[in-house]
């Protein structure tokens, strides 16, 4: 008879993956294996491979975003979409900011909430088009550069230590799965199910 961790995700099931079902397996990891195991048990349409795939691109996206924001981008002011906007400044140079939002996956007023901030902030000015009176670019600061460059340095190690798991191989073939599935996307959409 198989352990299989019914009715306690803290339990360990015993068809998932070793590292997930150790007992000193962090808690998230657990839950994640259990939940596999009873969606696995049930009819469509539950799914317990998109369910997990999900859930642990899900966790660590989370895990990663508070961690950056906590260690390197709450102490100085900002938020992760904000150092994102910086950096995308930093290296593409004075940029509109429908643009900003196009590469960013941010709302134009998210875009623009965030420039306003950066602005007030002395890191980032907006610039007006050459021979097109209603058109603005946004542009680094000095300030702003040297901030970005300095948060990018600390930032860059930090993802090191999250990624030290994988090989360079591995990297690599992991971010080749990640965008074969961002280029494969369903259409986006801001409507509810349904509709």
């Amino acid at each position: 008879m198989s352990d299989t961790g019914a009715g306690d995700p803290g339990r360990q099931a015993t068809d998932a993956p070793p590292d997930m079902r150790a007992a000193d397996a962090p808690p998230d990891l657990r839950y994640a294996a259990y939940a596999r195991e009873r969606l696995a048990a049930m009819p469509p349409p539950a799914d317990a491979e998109a369910f997990a795939l999900a859930y642990h691109l899900l966790q660590l996206a989370y895990l990663l975003v508070t961690d950056l924001e906590t260690r390197i981008h709450r102490p100085r002011g900002w938020t992760l979409p904000g150092f994102r906007l910086m950096f995308k400044l930093w290296l593409l140079g004075p940029t509109q900011p429908v643009r900003l939002a196009e590469i960013s996956a941010m709302s134009r007023s998210a875009v623009t909430n965030a420039v306003n901030t950066l602005v007030r902030a002395g890191l980032a000015e907006r610039r007006p088009v050459p021979g097109d009176a209603r058109a603005v670019v946004v542009a680094l600061t000095p300030a702003g550069e040297t901030a970005v460059r300095e948060a990018f340095a600390e930032q860059t190690g930090r993802e090191r230590e999250w990624f030290a798991a994988l090989g360079p191989a591995e990297r690599e073939q992991l971010t080749g799965l990640l965008v074969r599935i961002l280029r494969a996307r369903p259409p986006l959409t801001t409507e509810g199910p349904g509709r």
